[in-house]
């Protein structure tokens, strides 16, 4: 489950399980638009992106919320100091997560123009797109290729 550290995630869940179908839709895409990915995500509603560091191979998660139409990063959770992870001071409030790792919670950092872009990387690193208990595994479809992820609003 994708839910806020210390809970909020059974709410996300059902939020998402029971979105009308005007609500806002989180779309990953390839180049041409092609869609590889959709999912309702109505306002309040929380989605992450998780992967598995490329030397360590453990779990990083990257979480958003739906913020009246906005993608606002919220929290990340990353399970040791490796290569590539870090916590910027002045950017959310960093908290051990009790077994070696930490969250970075508060972030709320808006994502410029709804959307970002991430290659995916290929085999183990598994990136994946999860909302409530749904998961697309974006390295499956389409690996190392340059993938947009985007919030979209009921009339995009």
């Amino acid at each position: 489950m994708t839910g806020r550290p210390g809970g909020g995630g059974l709410l996300a869940l059902l939020l998402c399980v029971a979105a009308p179908a005007s609500a806002d839709v989180l779309v990953a895409t390839r180049p041409n638009d092609e869609q590889i990915a959709r999912f309702s995500v109505p306002e309040g509603s929380e989605w992450c992106v998780k992967w598995h560091h490329s030397v360590k191979g453990f779990e990083v998660s990257d979480c958003y919320e739906n913020r009246a139409g906005q993608m606002v990063l919220v929290w990340s959770h990353l399970p040791d100091f490796a290569a590539g992870l870090d916590h910027i001071p002045g950017r959310g409030r960093q908290v051990s997560d009790g077994q070696g790792g930490y969250f970075i919670l508060d972030i709320d950092e808006p994502v410029p123009g709804n959307t970002y872009v991430l290659r995916p990387g290929a085999g183990p690193v598994d990136h994946r797109l999860q909302v409530g208990d749904k998961v697309v595994s974006l390295s499956a479809v389409a690996p190392r290729e340059r993938v947009r992820i985007t919030l979209r609003g009921k009339t995009d």
